[in-house]
């Protein structure tokens, strides 16, 4: 008889005397419910349809929580650029903008985030957007994207042609001190040619539809120095 108790207590059976038996039903474990956060944490911002957009398998370092811009600074006010390599609009933004930004930045006074769009893919025979910002996404991984992107801009091929090649991509990072291995390898291995792709999608979830396009703190700002800097010292008082 207390063999056969033991026998149902072991089995999850109640052995109380006057109750029938009861099946223990089992707890949901911590880690089921990691795993649920797990997958939730996997869905970035929404796309232009209003659903969550999944994350590429592969995001740059140096990358948002949502993976879609890349972070330099870590200053009390957001300052958010939306640029395309391809854009002679974003070249001149960069070109004016580009130094009070570092300014900026070296000072403290800012976290710039810059999102590299694939918008004017179709003005290439080669997806020139999608290709440049891939690069500059492994360009990210060794901490010299704004580095990479001024150069990139400098170098701006002409709308309507095959762009650079992932060759002349790669001379152009030696040129900004991506000399290594590892950033040529990124660039011909298409690292990250799917992120540009989900780049674009969120900002055009959140409205964003032309390039250059700057907020400062959430809000929509000309994308001109004086009117960056304006509105920064806006928000720091």
């Amino acid at each position: 008889m207390v063999a056969v108790s033991r026998w149902w207590t072991r089995s999850g059976l109640s052995t109380r005397p006057g109750r029938r038996p009861e099946v223990r039903r089992p707890r949901q474990s911590w880690w089921t419910w990691l795993g649920v956060l797990g997958a939730l944490a996997r869905l970035g911002p929404r796309g232009p349809d209003g659903q969550p957009l999944p994350l590429p398998d592969r995001v740059p370092t140096g990358t948002t929580p949502d993976g879609d811009g890349v972070v330099v600074g870590i200053g009390p006010v957001t300052v958010e650029a939306y640029i395309d390599f391809q854009s002679p609009a974003s070249r001149q933004f960069q070109e004016l903008a580009g130094p009070t930004l570092a300014e900026l930045v070296r000072l403290g006074e800012i976290r710039l985030i810059y999102y590299p769009t694939n918008l004017l893919d179709g003005r290439s025979a080669t997806q020139y957007s999608t290709r440049a910002a891939a690069a500059a996404g492994c360009a990210a991984d060794a901490a010299k994207f704004v580095r990479y992107a001024s150069t990139l801009f400098a170098h701006q091929p002409p709308g309507g042609g095959s762009g650079l090649t992932d060759d002349e991509l790669i001379e152009l990072g030696a040129a900004a001190g991506l000399s290594g291995p590892g950033f040529a390898r990124c660039v011909r291995a298409g690292t990250y040619r799917d992120w540009p792709s989900y780049v674009t999608a969120a900002a055009l979830g959140r409205g964003v539809d032309n390039t250059p396009s700057v907020f400062v703190d959430g809000h929509e700002v000309p994308a001109r120095p004086d009117h960056i800097l304006r509105a920064v010292h806006a928000v720091t008082g």
